[in-house]
């Protein structure tokens, strides 16, 4: 069995960001039914900014997103990106820790794209969100079917409605599991 929990190496920040991906997974279109103009998102293991740039496309220029990750390699990809375009002024960067996340803004919409399953603790994780989110505040997660089984997802959203979230809808992603939960 391989460990899950394992960190995407900024060596790959390649793969995670390219034109075959787009097709497949259009960030765009993932994304627009869950953003409105004006938000404030927080892309939690954001990487090199795959959905970034499209959310801050998004939510328009008195919206916000919050790129949080791990890896301070991932956030200069992504720097390197934004620097000196108009997008720059609403992506805000911010390196967590590798059990808090350490945003004490509240956000709208989080997006959790890939990486859930590398948390230790995802306990802590989802409670931790929960507390950065605003009231009614949202959750989409989104976690690859190679890397997470049916029932460990499962077991996941169980956690989940036990720490005060709401499935309202599970969207249909390739090679994907998701949920798009609300908190209460």
């Amino acid at each position: 069995m391989t460990d899950n929990r394992r960190v995407c190496p900024v060596e790959h920040a390649g793969g995670l960001d390219n034109r075959i991906r787009r097709i497949f997974q259009n960030p765009i279109k993932i994304l627009k039914p869950y953003l409105q103009p004006g938000i404030t998102m927080l892309d939690l293991g954001c990487g090199p900014g795959f959905f970034t740039i499209p959310a801050a496309e998004i939510i328009g220029t008195k919206g916000k997103v919050i790129a949080v990750d791990l890896q301070e390699g991932m956030l200069s990809r992504l720097k390197e990106k934004i620097t000196n375009i108009e997008l720059e002024k609403r992506i805000k960067l911010h390196k967590c820790e590798e059990s808090k996340i350490g945003v004490s803004e509240k956000v709208d919409v989080i997006l959790a794209f890939y990486m859930v399953h590398e948390v230790p603790n995802q306990e802590n994780l989802f409670k931790e969100i929960k507390s950065i989110l605003k009231s009614g505040g949202k959750l989409l997660i989104v976690e690859p079917k190679f890397h997470v089984s049916k029932q460990s997802f499962q077991e996941t959203m169980g956690l989940l409605e036990k720490l005060g979230y709401e499935v309202i809808e599970q969207p249909k992603i390739i090679l994907s599991r998701a949920a798009f939960l609300k908190k209460y």
